[in-house]
């Protein structure tokens, strides 16, 4: 209200100044033209920038005011192209202008329509974002053009009578047919930029209370106001054509139809739930079921659909005079004389008349008519005054209400922000949370891992004091065996002391019967003696017993030596028994000792050990608790992965994603494989618990191939036929529902052991046999075929590359027998080239052979040949194709140079052959090296191979246009006996040829280009480029 007090301060005589600009004349209607075209250019700019925020209402109403040319004319100007939003709110105001305008806006737009086309398929291109957005638009906003162009009955906003509406279709059926399927195209472009705007959209969160979603939605409400007429149109001219034609005649219409009732109640739906539409329009319900159209009583249920918008408080043409009056209130330099001129002007005339009644008669009527004049201008100009109050007063009016909608809508901006705030707020404290529970996990995955690690320490230090232990126990049974020998040698020279004091012990009792023995000698002699005397009469048998006793004697005497040795014997070994002895007893008591301390070694050790046991049972559980706990968390993370997988099969953003039938194969093959190493590691974790690293993995890696297989699987089902979608969409969430079911068995314990993968398998097997289905066919062999037809082809082209030198060596034999001189040479030198160029090929053909022998060595791994051919299809019908390419060139250049050489060919056909024959072998490079190592050494080969046949190449063509300039006769140009009028026609035939040949060389070119489209549309079709674009699009 301020601003208005001060705008009303600022016009003290707003009659006054009306006359002014009266009195400007023309100089006053070109400024305010000038103004008026400004005031456009600024509306236009302020409501189409790049500021991702909604067109604001006053901006769009002050453009209508304008015709198509001054907006087509400021909008040329715009980088429309180059910014998304920019064209997204130009198609927005454009919208509103052909809705609203003068209804020749769409007749003047329409010489634009071929740039709109353009732009929509350039932002066609973007598959996400405003640039989906705005194709879609424009592609409507052209649908809309046309079909006002077609019926230019229909206004701009769509809105008819019935009787109009007969009108229309000028009561003939075909009119009226024409014009329900032109409406159904229409209702399905309005249809389609709905959808596009809110699959766009975050719709699980409040994106209408935000600028960014604004942008977006703002449009949406000419789209409402359009569909919700063509759609009670529709309903009418549908029950008017059952009328008069056959039910089945229009079973399309009703099908079609019926799709888009579907679509408009479900969108009308959500957008009345919108925030952002709730305060700006009032969308309509439509009934629970469409109309039936076989049942003519239902028209008389139709009830048409109204979209209220609430009232505005001003209108576009009061803003504009609200703004052309502000700009003439800034103006304060005029000077104020209120109505004096007036006031002056009445009181000269009273004075005239009253110095004229003596006048003359005709001197008072001209007075009079004067009078009248001035009289009637002064009417006039009070006319003007009072009708220039009332436009400023309406436009003050509109000012006022203009500044009251300003303020309510900062008021809707300040509620917004304070909800965007509590939003913010309420993000904020959920951040805040989430990021606490993160510390407190960080915090008890930190204790968890010291505990780890604690535990793992505990653990090394239990390892080295069990080490120890079993070292001192090693020890100890080795002092333990030490002692045992020493009490087994004790024990033995205990028993050879017993062998010895037996043997003493004989020895003595020997030595006491010698002794006897002595004793008894001694009575001998003593009877001896007492029988000497008996002797001495017995001198003759006293010699022979002197002998005998001297032999007793001596017998005697050996036997006391004896008795002697025998007693030094006996102290000796009494002496050393004695040791012995001594021995025994010390070792018997260190042996004592020695047992006594080892059995209590020995019961320390054993306590100390069970103690251990015990330990590291207690560690074993615990270690066996955390890998199952660790498996369980696995197991449960991978079905997260196949939950989230299946969750964005119905996520609409993933209706865009495309994938080819290739990879989905790769992808189920990966699982299957998969699949056999996570029964192994089950099996081998079962077995023994320590291998559930395995296990982990294999769960971990069969989750995420599962999960791809999914996505790429629902990818896939984009690019193919319903039904075959269908089936797979299908076979790919029965994988996943069979994935989890899998996983959850493996989750418990007591099921882990039976847990059966079949179902899976099956599952994995079904996706694999329809990706294999949808493979693009190529050269439509058998598996084993393939293989056998790349060692074939490469065999031919050798062959082909030899018969060929062997063909130009013949020719050249012939060409020495039949030729001379100057065409002679010339053979000669063209087909050396060629032989070189043969040469040339038969080395690269080698080369190429031994590059893809190492390819197919470093990549099939443990499988075959053959099956690394089929595995990699498109390499090898690239290959394939490239061989046949290199034979059929070689076997063609031959032909033209028999020809050339027998004088029937023409040189620029063996020309063209040997550029045709490089471009082939280039193509078998290509095809060769695409999955060679860079460091391979055959590849070093192969491009020198390469350059060779290059060069062999160019030194074919040189020697073929050296041969040609040497063969073909020059005519030698003589006009010295030619008159000017010849030299002048055969100045015009000259021209006329080179006309006629340019003609001619240009119309070869379009064939040549048409030839090689038609070749490469062919080469596609024969090896599935189309198929493959379409599966990995």
């Amino acid at each position: 209200m301020d601003r208005v007090k001060s705008s009303m301060q600022q016009v003290p005589n707003p009659i006054h100044k009306a006359l002014i600009r009266r009195t400007g004349g023309a100089n006053s209607f070109e400024l305010e033209k000038e103004n008026f075209e400004r005031g456009q250019a600024v509306s236009i700019n302020k409501a189409i920038n790049t500021q991702e925020v909604a067109v604001k209402e006053k901006h769009a109403r002050n453009i209508l005011l304008k015709g198509a040319h001054t907006f087509w004319a400021a909008v040329n100007r715009l980088p429309l192209s180059s910014n998304a939003v920019l064209c997204w709110k130009f198609c927005h105001v454009f919208h509103k202008l052909l809705r609203d305008g003068h209804p020749n806006v769409i007749k003047d737009s329409m010489r634009n329509k071929a740039d709109l086309s353009d732009m929509s398929r350039m932002w066609g291109h973007l598959s996400e974002g405003y640039g989906k957005l705005c194709s879609i638009y424009l592609k409507l906003l052209i649908t809309k053009m046309e079909f006002h162009v077609k019926n230019p009955r229909f206004p701009g906003n769509l809105q008819m009578s019935n009787r109009q509406l007969d009108e229309a279709g000028e009561n003939d059926v075909n009119n009226f047919f024409q014009l329900t399927v032109e409406m159904l195209d229409y209702l399905e472009c309005e249809l389609n930029l709905f959808l596009g705007v809110f699959s766009s959209l975050d719709m699980s969160r409040s994106v209408s209370v935000t600028a960014a979603g604004q942008c977006r939605l703002a449009p949406l409400i000419q789209v409402i106001l359009d569909s919700s007429h063509l759609y009670d149109y529709t309903v009418k001219l549908l029950f008017k054509l059952h009328s008069c034609l056959p039910a089945d005649t229009l079973q399309g219409h009703r099908d079609r139809f019926q799709e888009q009732f579907k679509k408009l109640k479900s969108l009308f739906y959500r957008s009345s739930n919108l925030q952002y539409f709730k305060r700006l329009i009032q969308i309509p319900q439509l009934p629970e079921n469409p109309p039936n159209f076989l049942r003519a009583s239902a028209l008389s249920e139709h009830i048409s659909p109204v979209v209220v918008i609430p009232a505005e408080s001003s209108s576009p043409e009061t803003e504009h005079m609200v703004d052309l009056v502000t700009e003439d209130l800034v103006d304060t330099d005029i000077p104020v004389h209120h109505f004096s001129p007036c006031f002056g002007l009445f009181s000269s005339i009273w004075c005239l008349m009253n110095t004229t009644l003596s006048c003359p008669v005709s001197i008072r009527d001209r007075l009079i008519e004067q009078l009248t004049r001035e009289i009637q201008a002064l009417r006039e100009e009070l006319e003007s005054f009072r009708l220039e109050s009332g436009r400023l007063r309406q436009a003050l009016r509109g000012r006022v209400d203009e500044l009251e909608a300003e303020l309510a809508e900062q008021s809707h901006l300040r509620m917004q922000a304070l909800g965007e705030g509590e939003f913010l707020r309420a993000e904020l404290d959920d951040l805040r949370r989430v990021k606490e529970d993160t510390e407190k996990e960080q915090r008890s995955l930190t204790e968890i891992e010291r505990k780890a690690v604690a535990n793992e320490q505990r653990y090394v230090k239990l390892k080295e004091k069990y080490t120890e232990l079993v070292q001192s126990h090693a020890d100890l049974l080795r002092k333990n065996a030490e002692v045992t020998r020493q009490m087994t040698v004790a024990r033995a020279v205990e028993d050879e002391m017993d062998s010895v004091r037996r043997e003493m012990h004989e020895k003595v009792k020997a030595a006491k019967e010698a002794q006897e023995q002595v004793e008894q000698l001694q009575e001998l002699q003593r009877e001896l003696i007492s029988s000497r005397a008996a002797l001495d009469t017995l001198k003759s048998s006293m010699a022979s017993s002197q002998q005998s006793s001297e032999e007793l004697s001596s017998q005697l005497s050996t036997v006391e030596s004896e008795k002697v040795e025998l007693v030094e014997s006996l102290s000796k070994k009494e002496e050393e028994l004695a040791g012995l002895g001594e021995e025994l007893e010390r070792v018997q008591s260190s042996l004592a000792s020695e047992r006594e301390s080892g059995v209590k070694t020995a019961e320390a050790l054993q306590n100390q050990l069970n103690e251990k046991e015990s330990r590291e049972q207690a560690l074993e559980s615990q270690l066996v608790a955390a890998r199952w706990s660790a498996l369980q968390g696995t197991v449960e993370e991978a079905e997260r992965i196949v939950q989230d997988s299946l969750a964005q099969l119905d996520d609409p953003a993933h209706i865009s994603c495309t994938s080819s039938a290739d990879y989905l194969a790769s992808r189920c093959q990966a699982s299957l494989d998969c699949m056999a190493r996570l029964h192994s590691a089950r099996d081998g974790y079962l077995a023994d618990n320590t291998g559930v690293s395995e296990l982990v993995r294999a769960v971990t890696h069969l989750a995420h191939l599962v999960g791809d297989t999914i996505v790429q699987g629902s990818a896939t089902s984009h690019m193919v036929p319903v039904e075959q979608a269908d089936a797979l969409s299908d076979s790919v969430k029965a994988c996943g529902a069979e994935a989890l079911s899998l996983l959850g068995q493996m989750k418990e314990q007591e099921s882990l052991a039976t847990a059966d993968g079949a179902m899976l398998r099956a599952a994995l097997d079904g996706i694999l046999a329809t990706a294999e289905k949808l493979r693009p066919r190529g050269l439509e062999l058998q598996q084993g075929e393939l293989g056998d037809l790349v060692e074939q082809e490469m065999a031919a082209t050798s062959a082909a590359v030899e018969s060929a030198a062997a063909r130009i060596e013949d020719m050249l034999d012939k060409s020495r027998a039949v030729d001379t001189g100057v065409k002679m040479e010339v053979n000669e030198r063209i087909l050396a080239s060629c032989t070189d160029l043969m040469q040339a090929i038969k080395v690269l053909v080698l080369s190429s052979k031994d590059l893809q022998r190492d390819i197919v060595e470093s990549g099939r791994g443990a499988a075959s040949m053959k099956d690394f051919y089929v595995k990699n299809s498109r390499w090898t019908e690239g290959l394939i194709s490239a061989s046949k390419a290199v034979g059929w060139g070689a076997t063609v250049m031959v032909d033209a140079a028999d020809l050339v050489v027998q004088g029937k060919g023409k040189y620029e056909e063996l020309m063209v052959c040997s550029h045709e024959i490089a471009a082939s072998t280039a193509q078998l490079v290509a095809a060769s090296k695409v999955k060679a190592d860079k460091d391979n050494a055959n590849l070093g080969r192969l491009k020198l191979a390469s350059k060779g046949v290059t060069q062999a190449t160019a030194g074919v063509v040189a020697s073929t246009k050296s041969g040609k300039s040497q063969i073909e006769e020059k005519d030698t140009m003589d006009f010295s006996s030619m008159t000017l009028t010849q030299i002048k026609r055969q100045e015009m035939d000259s021209q006329v040829s080179v006309l006629e040949l340019e003609t001619k060389l240009q119309k070869e070119r379009e064939r040549l280009g048409e030839l090689r489209k038609k070749h490469y549309e062919l080469a596609g079709v024969a090896e599935g480029w189309g198929e493959e674009d379409e599966g990995t699009g």
